[in-house]
């Protein structure tokens, strides 16, 4: 008679005994369905910079975008455009100068996490754990490693921040030159790396059917346009300083490439070229003078000659694009303005220049 209900307790323990082993395993399987998509409003995402030894500078960005899918991949896509130094012309040297925004207007942040990891979150409600992360940036791509904090707000809202800034150094990512270039403009000694924190808040995606997040498919931005959405670069014609800053900042690019003794625009120089029409059309009334430069090597009068031509092509240029031949003078001075000494092979690359100049 008491055969029954023992059956049942054994039944009743022998289930939750599987319960009690597969649950974890059941929990990590959903903890990503669905898919998580970045809360930009309640995240952030910012670096600290240091200058003549002693002065820390922190700056941000105002765009990125990203989510984790239901594999445990998560991307954010930042747009370095977007950049937040508080200082109009500060953003402007930093998007041309430093990231090279009108060739590489993004940087891509990848990492995988194992699920199973975070099967406890809802229990425990923070955990650190370790990730290797990939970021490319300028063209190039370097895999760090740093312990992040997870934490559960709810069944729908995760929180996942930097425990401890990220060195990031910038000949990691070629970007030493625009270090110089940075310290050129402004007159300053900075040191060549910076640390980069984040607090990223991912919400569930809710939508059905659920979707993985794919920002492989992200719909790529360009600099033009990002500038013309972002809230830190101002909206339609610029003011006469603005706009007379950034043609000196375009002046130090040294984007703009010829072949050697030629007058012919190589296709690199494009991106900068269609970044220089769109400033040109929000300076409306203005009249810019494009200066041709070249270094020593060749006589007074090829070096002239050449000068002139290239100006004349970048000219060309601009014109091809609407922006009326009346707004451009283009001007050769040969070798008659160095702005480094032609004894060394980088003095000749920095003497070899198109510049660009308010002129009415």
């Amino acid at each position: 008679m008491n055969s029954g209900p023992l059956a049942w307790k054994y039944l009743f323990l022998a289930l939750m005994a599987v319960a009690l082993f597969q649950s974890p395993a059941t929990a990590a399987d959903d903890f990503f369905q669905g898919g998580w998509t970045l809360q930009r409003d309640a995240s952030s995402l910012r670096f600290q910079s240091v200058k003549n030894l002693t002065i820390v500078e922190s700056s941000s960005f105002a765009e990125f975008e990203g989510g984790i899918d239901e594999t445990g991949t998560a991307r954010v896509r930042i747009y370095l455009d977007s950049i937040d130094t508080k200082i109009d012309l500060r953003n402007v040297r930093m998007r041309f100068l430093f990231f090279e925004t009108f060739e590489f207007p993004e940087a891509v942040i990848t990492t995988q996490i194992d699920a199973s990891a975070l099967a406890d979150l809802p229990t425990v409600k923070r955990k650190i754990i370790p990730l290797d992360f990939k970021l490319d940036l300028h063209g190039v791509s370097k895999t760090f490693q740093s312990d992040v904090a997870v934490t559960y707000l709810s069944e729908d809202l995760v929180a996942v921040s930097s425990t401890a800034p990220v060195s990031v150094a910038a000949s990691d990512f070629n970007l030493g030159g625009g270090i110089k270039k940075l310290e050129e403009a402004a007159g300053v000694v900075i040191v060549p790396s910076a640390t980069v924190s984040f607090d990223f808040v991912f919400a569930r995606k809710t939508a059905e059917p659920a979707q993985s997040v794919s920002t492989d498919a992200a719909p790529q931005i360009t600099a033009s346009q990002l500038a013309a959405s972002t809230a830190l670069e101002p909206e339609g014609n610029l003011d006469s300083e603005a706009c007379t800053g950034r043609f000196e900042i375009l002046s130090r690019t040294d984007n703009i490439y010829f072949p050697s003794g030629s007058s012919q625009l190589d296709p690199r120089s494009e991106p900068l070229l269609n970044s220089l029409v769109d400033i040109i059309s929000r300076c409306p009334g203005l009249v810019i003078e494009v200066g041709g430069h070249t270094d020593s090597d060749g006589s007074d009068t090829s070096n002239q000659l050449l000068s002139e031509r290239r100006a004349g092509a970048v000219k060309q240029y601009l014109v091809s694009k609407n922006i009326p031949e009346s707004r451009i003078k283009s001007v050769g001075y040969g070798e008659s303005r160095p702005v480094a000494a032609n004894t060394s092979a980088e003095g000749k690359r920095r003497n070899r220049r198109i510049e660009f100049v308010v002129v009415e």
